[in-house]
């Protein structure tokens, strides 16, 4: 029998494929992130399952173990906190060694952060730059945006709400102020979209915004400077039709990608 990968809910709780739950109710053991919180889903469809932990920590120790539950046929899905195991989550380690020793795996197709938010994002579709977490020190992480700067392909970014702002800060600095997307909450009550320049989300993101997980959408290397011409008229043309300073910021901000207090500042000058 395979370990099975099984993606589990980012949000709501609805987003469980049928096949997966079918995957758990088969299995004989169900690795999981944290005992706890997989219980809890567990509990919410009435199974009752072995569990053991298989995380970022004890992920290298668990590898052997999960082998040999699967050389002896045992049904073993593999699972995380939310949405599918290995995508900067545990897992990883587990699939590559189980595949390195001629062992079965199957992989499930089911929720994950990444592509809702590069839709909402509306930016940059086409093809795009799974980065992940940024990782290690300050340093570490200037290094690996540098090594990010030049692709083309719109870059996805996962960030810890502890680290929002100093990370976007960091994004600008080394990526320059593109316009980006945030998308927080997915899949749940409170899921919400800003868009704005990198520089501008610390004008928009407010205590209770910085609540809840977030994918971070930042706009492709272009070779061509911004034009601001496009925007500095639009933003005119706005407000000379009655809007308030208030919409226009908004409005362009989430169109052009432009800094709110920068559009503030050119209507305030005009």
């Amino acid at each position: 029998m395979p370990l099975t990968v099984v993606p589990t809910p980012v949000g709501n709780l609805e987003d469980m494929t049928l096949r997966g739950l079918r995957i758990l109710r088969e299995a004989d053991v169900v690795a999981c992130e944290d005992t706890r919180h997989t219980l809890r889903l567990l509990n919410h469809y009435g199974i009752k399952k072995t569990l053991i932990s298989c995380h970022e920590h004890n992920e290298t120790e668990r590898c052997e173990e999960i082998a040999a539950l699967v050389r002896e046929g045992k049904n073993i899905a593999l699972v995380s906190d939310a949405g599918t195991p290995g995508l900067s989550d545990p897992g990883g380690k587990v699939v590559k060694y189980m595949l390195e020793n001629g062992l079965p795996v199957d992989v499930l197709p089911g929720a994950n952060a990444l592509l809702p938010a590069l839709l909402l994002s509306g930016i940059g579709m086409e093809g795009f730059t799974f980065a992940g977490f940024l990782k290690g020190k300050e340093s570490e992480k200037k290094d690996r945006l540098a090594e990010l700067a030049k692709i083309k392909n719109t870059l996805v970014f996962y960030v810890a709400p502890h680290r929002l702002l100093k990370e976007l800060e960091l994004m600008a600095s080394v990526l320059g102020d593109r316009k980006a997307s945030l998308v927080r909450e997915i899949s749940k009550i409170h899921q919400e979209t800003i868009v704005s320049a990198l520089s501008g989300f610390k004008d928009l993101l407010t205590e209770e915004r910085m609540r809840g997980e977030f994918v971070c959408v930042v706009e492709g290397f272009s070779k061509e400077p911004a034009d601001e011409t496009e925007w500095i008229e639009e933003a005119k043309k706005l407000y000379r039709g009655g809007e308030t300073v208030k919409n226009v910021v908004n409005l362009i901000a989430a169109e052009y990608g432009v800094a709110p207090n920068r559009i503030k500042k050119t209507l305030l000058e005009a």
